[in-house]
């Protein structure tokens, strides 16, 4: 490619080569491309030109060298959406920089949530989280508007969000990790694909609609405990090492298995995304239904992102021990095209 090419060129969201905006096809991957929207990289967070604290120039690596204040990143809190979604995430009280991250977006009549929790005793996890989000988003929006089925574009998004996290590795004993979960909803579906402990939740709004319920199991030490008969749900996480991640994204996960799941609503409700600094004080489907319909206060058509603020401030109230990141999609999504078993949608 010529310079001048070379600067017009986008990325490709399935291999990440370079394409240009005049081709139909990635040249090194063959994945369509007309009608499939770059990726726009997020703005670059405004860093103050000294230490928030004490005023220094001495940064590095997000560190302040005169008295070592951990410098704000552009993360702190951040609120996202479309017409038909909406995320807040936020630092809570207790860490000094916010390691969760989400994507949201819409492609080919669906709507497409992806949040992700940076694991705190690996390097970088922020790094980790945000690329993994932005990865998993582009690839389902690719993906979908190629014509995949919401289960294989869902499949083909955690594993690319998987290698893109595994890059970031400098070393085997600097490999950032993070957990992923995500959400494609159309007029009649939900489909979940996740890694870790991140989850997703179906709210009813009890009109006709299944129960409220968990579309996703965690890859945990305690989720593991239950499963095999060991322990009892309460046991188990009551032990220090529930938390404890039995699977998740980074150059040190090993083979990546990502667990996929489509759930038929049959009416009226909202699908909730989110990290354990939501559900750890909200653990149960019916806990978390009380406070999305309390956030409603009585009215149906009350916007997700006034919902989901409430929701980050339940969790914060309760003491904010860890970031806390949330999207909301209310089920149907305004003008999603119905989905017919067994034919690609384009």
């Amino acid at each position: 490619m010529a310079g001048s090419e070379m600067e017009a060129a986008t990325r490709c969201p399935d291999c990440g080569d370079p394409v240009l905006p005049h081709h139909g096809f990635c040249e090194s991957c063959g994945i369509p491309l007309r009608g499939v929207p770059p990726a726009a990289p997020p703005p670059g967070p405004q860093r103050p030109a000294g230490c928030a604290e004490c005023g220094s120039t001495e940064i590095s690596d997000g560190f302040c060298g005169q008295c070592g204040l951990r410098q704000p990143s552009g993360r702190e809190h951040v609120e996202t959406g479309t017409a038909a979604a909406a995320g807040i995430s936020d630092r809570g009280h207790r860490h000094s920089r916010n390691e969760d991250a989400m994507a949201v977006a819409e492609a080919a009549g669906r709507v497409i949530a992806v949040v992700c929790d940076g694991v705190s005793s690996a390097p970088r996890p922020e790094d980790a989280s945000q690329i993994a989000a932005e990865t998993g988003a582009a690839m389902l929006t690719a993906q979908l508007t190629a014509g995949a089925d919401a289960e294989t574009a869902t499949r083909a998004a955690v594993l690319r969000a998987g290698k893109a996290v595994a890059a970031l590795a400098a070393s085997p004993h600097d490999a950032p990790a993070c957990t992923y979960v995500s959400a494609v909803v159309d007029a009649g579906t939900v489909t979940v694909g996740w890694v870790g402990d991140s989850r997703a939740y179906w709210i009813s709004d009890g009109t006709g609609a299944r129960p409220s319920a968990a579309l996703t199991a965690d890859d945990s030490w305690a989720a593991r405990m239950v499963e095999l008969g060991v322990m009892t749900p309460a046991e188990a996480h009551a032990d220090p090492r529930a938390h404890t991640l039995t699977a998740w994204l980074g150059a040190d996960a090993g083979e990546l298995r990502p667990r996929v799941e489509t759930f038929e609503p049959g009416g009226p409700g909202v699908v909730a995304v989110c990290t354990d600094g939501l559900w750890n004080y909200l653990p149960e489907a019916a806990e978390l239904a009380e406070a999305v319909h309390r956030a409603r206060a009585g009215d149906p058509a009350r916007p997700p992102r006034q919902i989901a603020g409430e929701l980050v401030r339940t969790a914060l109230d309760a003491g904010g021990h860890d970031n806390v990141t949330v999207v909301l999609i209310p089920f149907p999504p305004p003008a999603a095209v119905p989905h017919v078993p067994g034919q690609a949608r384009s």
